[in-house]
């Protein structure tokens, strides 16, 4: 992807100013996803919606890390990612792969046990809004990356377009189920589920170690 500067002194600190929106948006909107999530998670016994919903907790442990990565570049101090961010990735890592451990398991049960939810509604409601909102943050997030000619900012909209792939995988197992009434679709959407969060605690530690640049290093 080919990053472009811009001139004045003036249009880059707005334009941080807007990437620090953003990330607080992401930090905020992962919060009060999360909660609805679960909620709705545990009063219609859906696996796929309640794994969804404490992946975007987590996800809120990641965002921190990166609204720091985004204040402290800003200042243009120096390329070693910070002790707390790599703290950030750590802890990020760690209940990504708890997480993906409890979805496994669970969904392996309910298919054994032939367990059903009550309704996936909630769920497909809540994965419509989530590719939304996902999808117009990563619009800005590579917008403002380009012009700051930022890797890092451009390697966040990354970050979110998991988000993105998330939200359309329980839109595909919400929207399954309430269409076949096939209980197994639920479990199944919370394995992919799952797969994506072990991704993203494999990739969290290698990020921590500086491995790669793909998501929330500080790549100039």
């Amino acid at each position: 992807m080919q990053l472009v500067s811009i001139g004045t002194n003036k249009e880059k600190e707005a334009l941080y100013r807007l990437a620090y929106a953003l990330a607080v948006i992401t930090i905020f909107y992962n919060i009060l996803e999360g909660v609805v999530s679960i909620y709705f998670g545990l009063e219609d016994e859906t696996l796929a919606l309640f794994g969804f919903g404490l992946d975007s907790f987590v996800e809120v442990i990641s965002g921190v890390g990166i609204w720091h990565m985004i204040k402290r570049i800003s200042k243009n101090y120096d390329a070693t990612p910070h002790h707390f961010e790599r703290q950030a990735l750590k802890i990020t890592g760690t209940a990504f792969y708890i997480l993906s451990i409890g979805l496994i398991t669970t969904a392996m049960m309910d298919i054994y046990q032939g367990h059903k939810p009550e309704t996936t509604v909630w769920g497909i409601v809540i994965s419509l809004i989530s590719i939304i909102t996902m999808w117009l943050l990563i619009h800005y997030k590579v917008k403002v990356g380009k012009q700051l000619n930022s890797q890092a900012i451009v390697a966040d909209a990354n970050c979110t377009k998991v988000c993105l792939y998330l939200s359309i995988i329980l839109l595909l197992s919400s929207g399954g189920y309430e269409l076949t009434g096939i209980g197994g679709l639920d479990s199944i959407g919370a394995i992919f589920i799952a797969g994506f969060s072990f991704k993203e605690g494999r990739e969290s530690f290698q990020k921590a170690k500086g491995l790669s640049c793909s998501c929330i290093d500080n790549c100039h």
